[in-house]
């Protein structure tokens, strides 16, 4: 019994790479998307409101941990300059946590709609980098949690013993917050370095003869982001930096090697210089002649037709 096989028909994903689609279905397309994002979005901020005290409570624990912010109970003051400050500040917190939780599905719709753009090649290259930047960010987040600590134990010290302190708790959460974005960020600086060496912008020997440049870079930018004009805090973020930007320099010798950069043929002549020309030119001779084995007909000549002759009442 023969059955009639019947013919899978394109997905989403290949109509969109081969440019199957229409303006109006990658429209259609963009809008499911946003909508499952947001979907996914709101059902994470519902979970991040459950989680938003216990979030609030990690974040004050580097203050409350300060002697200087003990209370005779034991526990840490804080204060709210409106009414609704603090109930904004939780709506705030499980909006950013829902936005983690919901990270894999946003994420995804988002990839799922740039992807068919980007040859095979360029999809691999988003994998590495993307699956590098959330330990990177992480990393970073939670350097600037441990800077924070230190940073505000130096600025409560010097502060007048006759005043006392009492931090706003939604200016002393942006302000963490902020710390935390500001170092997560940094440490995304080695994926730029990367995607300069893996796109062929820049060779990892250019890249490490920029090493003064960046040294002075990342401790300048250490200098500014760190809360504390104390040295501690900003050398251990630049030093983080500087280390991050020589590892990434290392992966980039190891990308060039692989892709057999720096043995060109011009490697090593400068731009005004002639390159030696390893060509040895031998004479041409003349090729043998080849005859016909049979001889060609030549086509008879087609007469012209002949003339019409036609009146000019045969016409009308």
């Amino acid at each position: 019994m023969a059955f009639a096989l019947r013919k899978r028909a394109p997905s989403t994903f290949e109509r969109a790479a081969d440019g199957s689609m229409t303006l109006i279905e990658h429209v259609r397309e963009l809008r499911n998307r946003l909508f499952k994002a947001s979907l996914a979005i709101l059902v994470g901020f519902g979970f991040g409101i459950w989680l938003a005290s216990p979030v609030l409570g990690i974040l004050k624990k580097p203050y409350c941990d300060l002697p200087q912010a003990q209370l005779s109970n034991g526990a840490c003051n804080f204060v709210q300059l409106g009414p609704a400050d603090l109930f904004l500040l939780n709506l705030k917190i499980g909006l950013w946590v829902g936005l983690i939780i919901a990270a894999p599905v946003w994420l995804y719709q988002l990839w799922a709609f740039i992807a068919p753009g980007l040859h095979r090649h360029e999809r691999r290259y988003a994998y590495v980098f993307t699956g590098l930047a959330a330990p990177l960010f992480a990393a970073g987040a939670v350097l600037a949690y441990f800077v924070t600590a230190k940073g505000l134990e130096f600025l409560l010290q010097v502060t007048d013993a006759n005043i006392s302190t009492t931090l706003d708790i939604t200016r002393y959460v942006s302000f963490v917050t902020n710390l935390i974005l500001l170092f997560g960020v940094a440490f995304e600086f080695p994926l730029l370095v990367l995607m300069l060496n893996f796109v062929g912008i820049a060779s990892a020997k250019r890249l490490l003869s920029w090493w003064r440049v960046a040294v002075f870079v990342f401790f300048a930018f250490s200098a500014v982001v760190t809360p504390t004009p104390d040295p501690f805090g900003m050398t251990a973020l630049a030093i983080c930096l500087c280390a991050l930007y020589f590892a990434a320099v290392g992966v980039a010798f190891l990308n060039d090697r692989r892709k057999g950069r720096g043995k060109e043929i011009y490697e090593g002549v400068a731009d005004d210089e002639v390159s030696p020309l390893e060509f040895d030119a031998q004479p041409v001779e003349a090729g043998a002649r080849v005859d016909a084995t049979a001889p060609i007909p030549v086509p008879e000549p087609v007469a012209a037709p002949a003339p019409i002759d036609r009146r000019y009442d045969d016409m009308t």
